[in-house]
């Protein structure tokens, strides 16, 4: 893949936006509709700036079972079991669970991204009292970042923030995902952050695991 400035940054806040949002809200979601009536076209996979295509084809079969699987479970029945309970979530979507030793929302590591986020001026818009540090919004916010040229602040992000754990998260995704569709997306997600992280200028940190 190239991975030159002029098109990395565009190619990130297009995967950023499609991944981020449909990793943070229901199936049933207006955008998520049209994102995933969009995935349904098997044209996407020529457009996707990731991956190879037999991988990504076999991603494309994933998100086609998952929009039409509706007896066992419909997508909407599957974001809720993965992503709001109520009972335990196989991979939790945020990064504190993963950092601190304690598996706790809103961590020191989110304490830290929230520091981080004020000194440099970006104020987030979340819903309810939702950490900062979920996937969808560090993608979400890495799209936003592409978008305004802020390579730099976008690597810092990526490097201290994001990278450190959410490939555990993915792996946990696509372990217990359980749906065609979220496992596609969880694939669909991995091929594409390990090519953010191989165009990352900014050393990437390596804290312990503990989920």
């Amino acid at each position: 893949m190239t991975n030159t400035k002029h098109v990395r940054l565009p190619q990130i806040a297009l995967t950023g936006r499609v991944l981020g949002k449909l990793l943070s809200a229901s199936p049933d979601d207006g955008e998520c509709r049209s994102l995933l009536a969009a995935l349904a076209d098997p044209g996407w996979t020529d457009e996707w700036p990731y991956g190879e295509h037999q991988e990504l084809d076999a991603i494309a079969v994933l998100l086609t079972a998952g929009l039409a699987a509706t007896k066992a479970e419909t997508p909407a029945e599957a974001y809720q079991r993965l992503f709001i309970g109520p009972y335990a979530l196989p991979s939790p979507p945020w990064g504190s669970v993963y950092l601190d030793r304690e598996n706790v929302l809103f961590g020191e590591s989110t304490l830290s991204l929230r520091r981080w986020l004020r000194e440099n001026g970006i104020a987030m818009q979340l819903p309810g009292n939702e950490p900062e540090d979920s996937i969808g919004t560090l993608l979400l916010l890495s799209a936003w970042l592409a978008e305004q040229r802020h390579d730099k602040l976008l690597d810092i992000l990526l490097a201290q923030h994001l990278f450190p754990w959410c490939f555990r998260f993915l792996e946990l995704l696509e372990d217990h995902a359980g749906h065609p569709l979220y496992l596609g997306l969880a694939k669909l997600a991995r091929v594409s952050l390990n090519d953010w992280k191989a165009s990352c200028t900014v050393e990437i940190a390596a804290p312990d695991l503990y989920f």
